[in-house]
């Protein structure tokens, strides 16, 4: 099939990727182009397929770490807009800033993503990491994404099950060069204006109420706003512990007999009485806090002498000072998955997208 006729908004070359990053950091991509309509999205993504070129979507750009050296290629910033509402359907176009997103739906009285509030980035992202944070995460209320196919050359509907999601995962994810989101659908919840069943303990605790109560939409969504700004979590580009992914690394999911392999390094290393964070993952799995592991190894909040660091405020944020390369915050990264790994046997994850590098 033919390529589209392409008129993007914005065509740039040898254009500087940092700034469109939450990190600030990476090299200049070949081509820089900014599509505003599903069309133009299509169309990028199709050029780009029939002759062969390199290709990057940006969103939000606060889930990448993009090499020094940068894209060789095209780098595509999707910036579709679209908010609609049907009763308590939502769909949002792949560009929407989610974090605004999360707050209109609150002030329309439906609940089921509030406690989303504050993460950065577009709302094409959420489906591709299955994005969670106090309690909730995107896969209870999406019912259908619409997406690009790359391999059929077609634009498909796919339900929640075909999704796939799991923790910090999706079909998307798995398969990273043959969907391009476009669209993401939710069925919300009409609570009378109240939040959706608290489901972390910290946020119920901040509320005064117990887990699994209901609160104000309004106070949940800026309990959690409150609780991520305190974490660094809320972007500020005055605030360098901001110049982040968030959490730069995913919780383990073990095993039982992992697990306890896993506990036994645990009480050698820090004496009887210690026990890790524990939280059933499903049958035979125990989810572990990589938080809890980076400190515990030795890497405390503010850890590092250089232009990449931890986080003054949460151990699990990587960040950049100001001067930081990403070989700085790479070399933070790799130190601080080596020491972890030495003193309790696990290895962690990245949860942000490398390009052009790996750890």
């Amino acid at each position: 099939m033919p390529s589209r006729t392409l008129e993007p908004v914005q065509e740039l070359h040898d254009a500087p990727l940092a700034p469109l990053t939450t990190f600030r950091l990476g090299g200049p991509a070949t081509r820089l182009v900014t599509a505003t309509t599903d069309d133009e999205v299509i169309a990028v993504v199709r050029e780009a397929d029939e002759t062969g070129t390199p290709l990057l979507l940006i969103g939000g750009g606060s889930n990448l770490v993009i090499g020094d050296k940068g894209f060789d290629g095209t780098a595509l910033v999707i910036a579709t807009e679209g908010f609609s509402l049907d009763g308590t359907r939502l769909e949002l176009a792949a560009g929407e800033v989610w974090t605004d997103a999360v707050a209109r739906t609150v002030e329309s009285g439906l609940a089921g993503i509030e406690c989303l509030a504050g993460i950065p980035g577009s709302a094409g992202a959420t489906p591709i990491q299955n994005v969670g944070a106090y309690g909730q995460e995107v896969s209870a209320t999406i019912t259908e994404v619409v997406a690009y196919d790359r391999r059929s050359g077609e634009t498909v509907t796919l339900s929640n099950e075909e999704c796939a999601f799991s923790y910090r995962h999706s079909r998307f994810k798995s398969d990273p060069e043959r969907y391009v989101v476009l669209r993401v659908r939710f069925a919300l919840e009409d609570a009378g204006g109240l939040s959706a069943p608290l489901r972390y303990a910290e946020t119920a605790r901040a509320l005064g109420v117990e887990p699994g109560e209901r609160v104000p939409l309004a106070s949940a969504r800026e309990t959690v706003l409150k609780l991520r700004a305190g974490k660094g979590m809320v972007l500020d580009p005055e605030d360098h512990d901001t110049w982040s992914a968030g959490s730069f690394f995913t919780n383990p999911i073990l095993t039982d007999p992992d697990f306890e392999t896993f506990r036994a390094r645990v009480r050698d290393r820090l004496g009887d009485g210690v026990e890790p964070p524990a939280y059933p993952a499903g049958e035979g799995r125990t989810k572990t806090s990589a938080a809890w592991l980076i400190d515990k190894a030795g890497f405390t909040k503010g850890y590092g002498d250089g232009p990449a660091r931890i986080s003054t405020k949460h151990t699990l944020a990587l960040t950049n000072r100001g001067s930081a390369t990403t070989e700085d915050l790479l070399a933070l990264a790799r130190e601080v998955v080596a020491g972890v790994h030495e003193a309790f046997g696990i290895t962690l994850v990245n949860e942000p997208v490398t390009v052009g590098v790996s750890l």
